[in-house]
């Protein structure tokens, strides 16, 4: 268990370690940052920030030596980077930065332990494209298997003449066929290091343009009678990488029941919500869980909740949201660029609260 005034090391600088390190400091740690030079907002919340690439062997150990415990916010901080670390100062093993980083690996990962993803084939030239487009059919879409998020890197392929038109894009690619699905949701657990689990209740999510948009609770019946095999494959999925902290699956909600899309060992934006609207939220519950503190109860507080992304330009009058009824809680991020499709900020509404 790690004392209070211990260091918890973050990579990454984004709004997911900006609220991460939040929790933290509630809970009596320091925390530093780490990240290249960019809008690393996260300094905000740190008590100690290093910029530097993430291959500056130097600064990498400055940061090691400070640090009794690190985690990461997001899965694409290069495997190099956190292998040249002591091991001992993981909080979780890095085999699961391995599997989410490669979405041909998550797939084949996930399932490995029974899980139905969307039918897919892994594409390294345009004759690989179309040899997948003759076996899995269209529409589909293609995206490159490494570093997308947020609807980077990834391109709707309506028909086999439009594949043909465009330009394959160099790098190892997956292609999925289309699955038809009712609503789009995630299962989010904490496993502690003695292994026990804890998941928050799923919500439906909206995305638009690839991006989260709009995480609802409730999520609707469908979503509340696929949400048992969505955990168990979870759990096996936690289980097996030995992972500790918060870990986010995603799925669709089909007819023939939950189909995997992708997994982000990490707190996620869909739980964005549990700030308010859970008893403990998963920022918090991350920090307990790589500090090995007991985890905290996850049950929902309120009959309805809603969190919506505020994205680009919306930043500028956010503030108003404040004078709308419905209880809302309006995060900002505090990114100095509100360009287009850039989360900015989010703002949960709560109902009324559960007896």
């Amino acid at each position: 268990m790690l004392a209070p005034g211990s260091t918890i090391g973050i990579l990454g600088g984004g709004q997911l370690g900006r609220m991460m390190a939040v929790a933290a400091l509630q809970l009596g740690y320091r925390v530093i940052g780490f990240a290249p030079e960019g809008d690393n907002v996260a300094a905000d919340a740190c008590s100690d920030f290093i910029t530097a690439d993430w291959d500056d062997a130097a600064a990498l150990k400055d940061f090691a030596a400070a640090c009794d415990v690190v985690t990461w916010e997001f899965e694409n901080v290069p495997v190099s980077t956190v292998a040249a670390l002591p091991q001992a100062l993981l909080a979780c093993p890095l085999r699961a930065l391995e599997v989410a980083q490669d979405r041909l690996r998550e797939k084949a990962f996930a399932t490995d332990f029974g899980g139905v993803p969307a039918p897919y084939r892994a594409v390294e030239s345009a004759a690989d494209l179309a040899a997948a487009i003759a076996e899995i059919g269209t529409p589909g879409i293609l995206k490159t298997a490494r570093d997308g998020y947020d609807g980077k890197g990834q391109w709707r392929v309506k028909s086999a003449i439009e594949a043909s038109a465009a330009s394959f894009p160099g790098v190892t690619c997956i292609y999925e066929g289309f699955v038809t699905y009712e609503t789009e949701f995630s299962v989010i657990l904490v496993r502690g290091a003695d292994g026990s689990v804890k998941f928050w209740d799923s919500t439906a999510n909206l995305h638009e343009g690839g991006m989260l948009a709009l995480s609802v609770l409730p999520a609707g019946a469908l979503v509340e009678a696929q949400v048992p095999a969505a955990r168990e494959l979870a759990t096996k999925v936690a289980d097996a990488l030995g992972y500790v902290g918060v870990l986010t699956l995603e799925f669709f909600a089909t007819r023939d029941g939950p189909v995997f899309n992708e997994m982000a060992p990490r707190v996620h934006n869909s739980g964005h919500w549990t700030i308010e609207g859970a008893a403990t939220s998963q920022f918090e519950n991350h920090i307990r869980a790589i500090c090995g503190l007991p985890l905290g109860v996850t049950k929902t507080r309120f009959e309805a909740i809603e969190m919506r992304n505020i994205v680009g330009e919306d930043a500028l009058k956010a503030h108003l949201i404040l004078a709308e009824p419905g209880e809302p809680h309006l995060h900002l991020y505090g990114k100095a660029e509100a360009r287009e499709g850039r989360k900015m900020g989010h703002v949960t509404r709560v109902g009324h609260a559960l007896k």
